[in-house]
């Protein structure tokens, strides 16, 4: 099926010093990362943000997908970028976040992590019941838009495909089971109104990581699609602070 307009990837090529994957959320695209590219970019860092399988098209198209197919998306830009840059860092919001915690547990060499909203888990009570409904229903009403800014856009899909919704429930299963194995400096971004992700979520992850380099900011006038939303430049520049000297207290260590 053809990408929907405003869904495609974004790719920028710049230092060799600093590369940057982004990743976007469960039944969103890159156009909801798009504004924190185009500011990596015009730092002068390698950027990538890939449409994961399954997205951007039509939300049938999602489950018949799994949470591999969107590791591997996401897998794919990450060798890329491993190849061409001396420090990568990788960003995700949401399911986006899950997926930067699984790739920086199986990937050591990944210099740091930024995350906003991450999701690891959910306390509806219905989420208990996904695996059966997934074989009933195909989906139900989607979660897109979830912004605070007058006007503010998520291009993704209306419906919540249940099939892919149940696999996303086994990727949170592995990444909280390995979170011990992440070691990486990390920044997390969490929204303190946020109607899709629970504050657990963030807890999760602030308590289960092996990371000494660690920090939460709360973003307090956002929802749940921070990089859309007000808080949309705190998360923009403070992501930069936090590659940059990254990178740079990595070149002392070399030195």
């Amino acid at each position: 099926m053809p990408v929907l307009s405003g869904a495609e990837p974004f790719t920028h090529d710049g230092s060799a010093e600093i590369g940057v994957l982004l990743c976007h959320g469960f039944t969103s695209t890159p156009q909801s990362m798009r504004a924190w590219g185009e500011h990596l970019a015009a730092e002068g860092f390698t950027v990538r943000c890939p449409l994961l399988a399954g997205h951007g098209t039509r939300w049938p198209d999602l489950n018949r997908t799994t949470w591999r197919d969107w590791y591997d998306s996401a897998e794919a830009e990450l060798a890329e970028l491993r190849g061409r840059c001396r420090s990568v860092f990788v960003f995700g919001q949401s399911m986006g976040g899950t997926l930067a915690l699984r790739l920086a547990q199986q990937h050591p060499d990944i210099a740091g992590i930024v995350l906003v909203n991450p999701s690891v888990t959910t306390l509806r009570k219905e989420a208990r019941l996904l695996p059966l409904l997934s074989r009933i229903w195909p989906a139900v009403g989607g979660i897109p838009g979830d912004i605070a800014k007058p006007g503010g856009f998520e291009l993704a899909y209306n419906r919540l495909p249940l099939r892919a919704m149940a696999s996303l429930q086994q990727l949170w299963s592995l990444v909280r089971g390995d979170l011990r194995r992440v070691h990486q400096p990390l920044l997390l971004f969490r929204s303190a109104v946020d109607h899709v992700v629970e504050p657990v979520n963030s807890a999760i992850v602030l308590d289960g990581v092996a990371s000494t380099d660690l920090a939460e900011v709360v973003l307090p006038d956002s929802f749940h699609v921070a990089t859309l939303d007000h808080d949309a430049p705190a998360v923009f520049s403070g992501s930069v602070e936090f590659l940059q000297r990254i990178h740079r207290e990595r070149a002392e260590e070399v030195v």
